[in-house]
């Protein structure tokens, strides 16, 4: 029979620990941060284009 590999993925899945519950909560909290300003950029920036052709095809029909 052929010898029986060992899998290197299950010895790093032995050395994960859990992380300390601080730490989690703060990188939580950064992820939130970082989405609610990608979110808030794409408000702004993608939208700003659309209601600016808004406002000049109202003006021009004046």
């Amino acid at each position: 029979m052929a010898k029986k590999e060992r899998n290197p993925f299950k010895q790093l899945e032995a050395s994960l620990k859990e992380a300390p519950p601080g730490m989690k909560k703060k990188v939580m909290n950064d992820i939130a941060a970082a989405k609610l300003i990608m979110d808030m950029a794409s408000l702004f920036s993608i939208n700003v284009g659309s209601a600016l052709r808004k406002l000049f095809r109202t003006l021009g029909e004046h």
